[in-house]
């Protein structure tokens, strides 16, 4: 069973923009794709925006038993690579 989760968000030009994320090999794997693109998009490094709000996800379904606190733990891991790289 895929580990996934996914929400939509509007971005600042009021356009939606789909996010998936994906557990593969003990990472997560971000994409995401707006009503206005055909493709989705694969990133590499995500949005930092798009990493603290799948944290609220996260979150958010732990408190329901739908996510576990490994999965949490990954990904505030993936933020914290994130903020110490540098710009």
């Amino acid at each position: 069973m895929r580990n996934s989760h996914a929400w939509t968000v509007k971005d600042e030009d009021h356009i939606k923009r789909e996010i998936r994320v994906t557990k593969e090999a003990a990472r997560w794997r971000f994409q995401s794709k707006r009503t206005d693109e055909e493709k989705w998009t694969y990133h590499k490094k995500p949005p930092e925006g798009d990493l603290i709000d799948f944290l609220d996800v996260l979150e958010r379904k732990y408190s329901r038993r739908r996510a576990s606190y490994g999965d949490i733990t990954l990904a505030k891991e993936m933020l914290a690579e994130l903020r110490a790289e540098p710009a």
